[in-house]
Protein backbone atom coordinates (compact mmCIF):
# COMPACT_ATOMS: atom_id res chain seq x y z
CA UNK A 1 0.00 0.00 0.00
CA UNK A 2 1.45 3.62 -0.71
CA UNK A 3 1.56 5.77 1.54
CA UNK A 4 1.17 9.69 0.18
CA UNK A 5 3.77 12.34 1.67
CA UNK A 6 1.58 14.68 4.18
CA UNK A 7 2.48 18.95 3.87
CA UNK A 8 1.09 21.56 6.15
CA UNK A 9 1.64 25.02 4.59
CA UNK A 10 0.11 28.60 5.40
CA UNK A 11 -1.72 30.84 3.31
CA UNK A 12 -1.10 34.81 3.63
CA UNK A 13 -3.23 37.18 2.21
CA UNK A 14 -3.77 40.46 2.96
CA UNK A 15 -6.88 43.29 1.69
CA UNK A 16 -5.51 46.39 -0.41
CA UNK A 17 -7.63 48.48 -2.30
CA UNK A 18 -10.82 46.63 -1.54
CA UNK A 19 -8.91 43.87 -3.57
CA UNK A 20 -8.22 40.39 -1.54
CA UNK A 21 -4.24 39.18 -2.87
CA UNK A 22 -2.92 36.11 -2.09
CA UNK A 23 0.93 35.24 -0.88
CA UNK A 24 1.96 32.47 -2.82
CA UNK A 25 5.80 30.74 -3.41
CA UNK A 26 7.69 29.36 -6.88
CA UNK A 27 9.79 26.92 -6.02
CA UNK A 28 13.27 26.99 -6.36
CA UNK A 29 15.92 24.88 -8.16
CA UNK A 30 17.08 24.39 -12.11
CA UNK A 31 13.79 22.14 -13.04
CA UNK A 32 11.12 24.61 -12.34
CA UNK A 33 12.89 27.82 -12.93
CA UNK A 34 10.96 28.97 -16.09
CA UNK A 35 7.47 27.54 -15.01
CA UNK A 36 5.14 29.52 -14.23
CA UNK A 37 1.04 29.31 -14.63
CA UNK A 38 0.36 26.20 -12.31
CA UNK A 39 3.72 25.95 -10.29
CA UNK A 40 3.57 28.78 -7.80
CA UNK A 41 1.78 27.58 -4.24
CA UNK A 42 1.46 28.26 -0.72
CA UNK A 43 4.76 28.06 1.63
CA UNK A 44 4.45 24.45 2.86
CA UNK A 45 6.47 21.46 3.71
CA UNK A 46 6.43 17.80 5.12
CA UNK A 47 5.69 17.36 8.38
CA UNK A 48 8.31 15.98 11.16
CA UNK A 49 7.71 12.88 13.24
CA UNK A 50 4.99 13.56 16.09
CA UNK A 51 4.35 17.46 15.02
CA UNK A 52 1.09 18.74 14.79
CA UNK A 53 0.10 19.85 11.34
CA UNK A 54 -0.26 23.41 12.40
CA UNK A 55 2.71 23.88 14.19
CA UNK A 56 4.94 21.89 10.97
CA UNK A 57 2.95 24.91 9.13
CA UNK A 58 4.34 27.88 10.67
CA UNK A 59 7.95 26.18 10.45
CA UNK A 60 7.90 25.48 7.10
CA UNK A 61 6.59 29.16 6.59
CA UNK A 62 8.89 30.90 8.53
CA UNK A 63 11.94 28.77 6.70
CA UNK A 64 10.97 29.16 3.11
CA UNK A 65 9.88 33.10 3.86
CA UNK A 66 12.43 34.10 6.46
CA UNK A 67 8.92 35.63 8.32
CA UNK A 68 7.18 34.80 11.47
CA UNK A 69 3.73 34.29 10.83
CA UNK A 70 1.11 35.62 13.27
CA UNK A 71 -2.05 36.38 13.85
CA UNK A 72 -5.87 34.39 13.56
CA UNK A 73 -5.06 30.78 11.61
CA UNK A 74 -7.96 29.79 9.68
CA UNK A 75 -8.27 26.13 9.03
CA UNK A 76 -8.51 25.45 5.17
CA UNK A 77 -9.07 22.06 5.41
CA UNK A 78 -6.63 19.42 3.30
CA UNK A 79 -6.36 19.31 -0.78
CA UNK A 80 -4.76 16.20 -2.64
CA UNK A 81 -2.60 17.41 -5.21
CA UNK A 82 -2.05 15.36 -8.60
CA UNK A 83 1.19 13.74 -6.98
CA UNK A 84 -0.43 12.33 -4.70
CA UNK A 85 0.77 14.48 -1.49
CA UNK A 86 -1.83 15.67 1.05
CA UNK A 87 -1.76 19.18 1.94
CA UNK A 88 -3.04 20.61 4.90
CA UNK A 89 -3.41 24.67 5.05
CA UNK A 90 -4.41 27.63 7.42
CA UNK A 91 -4.73 31.24 6.04
CA UNK A 92 -3.85 34.30 7.91
CA UNK A 93 -3.62 37.89 6.93
CA UNK A 94 -0.72 39.40 6.67
CA UNK A 95 1.97 41.54 4.39
CA UNK A 96 4.98 41.38 2.52
CA UNK A 97 7.71 43.68 1.57
CA UNK A 98 7.20 43.35 -2.20
CA UNK A 99 11.17 43.83 -2.83
CA UNK A 100 12.15 41.17 -0.14
CA UNK A 101 13.93 38.12 -1.77
CA UNK A 102 12.83 34.88 0.02
CA UNK A 103 15.50 33.65 2.70
CA UNK A 104 14.65 30.37 2.35
CA UNK A 105 15.92 27.27 3.28
CA UNK A 106 18.48 25.04 0.44
CA UNK A 107 18.13 21.60 -0.58
CA UNK A 108 20.82 19.48 -2.21
CA UNK A 109 20.44 18.54 -5.70
CA UNK A 110 23.24 16.42 -8.24
CA UNK A 111 23.06 19.43 -11.33
CA UNK A 112 23.47 19.08 -13.83
CA UNK A 113 22.28 15.85 -14.02
CA UNK A 114 24.69 12.51 -13.86
CA UNK A 115 27.72 15.30 -12.99
CA UNK A 116 28.40 13.70 -9.89
CA UNK A 117 28.41 17.42 -8.36
CA UNK A 118 25.83 18.41 -5.84
CA UNK A 119 24.86 22.11 -5.70
CA UNK A 120 22.59 23.55 -3.17
CA UNK A 121 19.40 25.17 -4.23
CA UNK A 122 16.43 27.82 -2.24
CA UNK A 123 13.51 25.76 -2.00
CA UNK A 124 11.93 28.82 -3.01
CA UNK A 125 12.87 31.36 -5.31
CA UNK A 126 10.23 34.20 -5.69
CA UNK A 127 7.40 35.04 -3.44
CA UNK A 128 4.85 37.63 -4.19
CA UNK A 129 1.00 38.81 -3.41
CA UNK A 130 -1.42 38.46 -6.40
CA UNK A 131 -5.02 39.27 -7.10
CA UNK A 132 -7.27 36.51 -6.63
CA UNK A 133 -7.83 36.15 -10.40
CA UNK A 134 -4.14 36.31 -11.09
CA UNK A 135 -3.29 34.14 -8.08
CA UNK A 136 -5.82 31.09 -9.21
CA UNK A 137 -3.89 30.67 -12.83
CA UNK A 138 -0.58 30.81 -10.90
CA UNK A 139 -1.19 28.39 -8.25
CA UNK A 140 -1.32 24.41 -8.13
CA UNK A 141 -4.41 23.43 -9.24
CA UNK A 142 -4.79 21.51 -6.34
CA UNK A 143 -3.98 24.40 -3.85
CA UNK A 144 -6.44 26.35 -5.66
CA UNK A 145 -8.99 24.98 -3.47
CA UNK A 146 -7.83 26.71 -0.48
CA UNK A 147 -8.19 30.21 -1.91
CA UNK A 148 -11.86 29.52 -2.91
CA UNK A 149 -12.45 28.40 0.68
CA UNK A 150 -10.84 31.23 1.71
CA UNK A 151 -13.01 33.45 0.25
CA UNK A 152 -15.96 31.48 1.60
CA UNK A 153 -15.14 32.32 4.76
CA UNK A 154 -13.69 35.58 4.57
CA UNK A 155 -17.65 36.20 3.07
CA UNK A 156 -19.38 34.31 6.39
CA UNK A 157 -17.38 36.78 8.64
CA UNK A 158 -18.82 40.01 6.67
Amino acid sequence: MKINKVSAGLMMFRRRGGTLEIFLAHPGGPYLKNKDWGYWGIPKGEIESGEELLAAAVREFAEETGLTAAGDFMPLGSVVQASGKVVHAWAFEGDWEEERVPASNLFPLEWPPGSGRQQWFPEIDQAAFFPVPLAMRKINRAQGEFIVRLQTLLAKSR
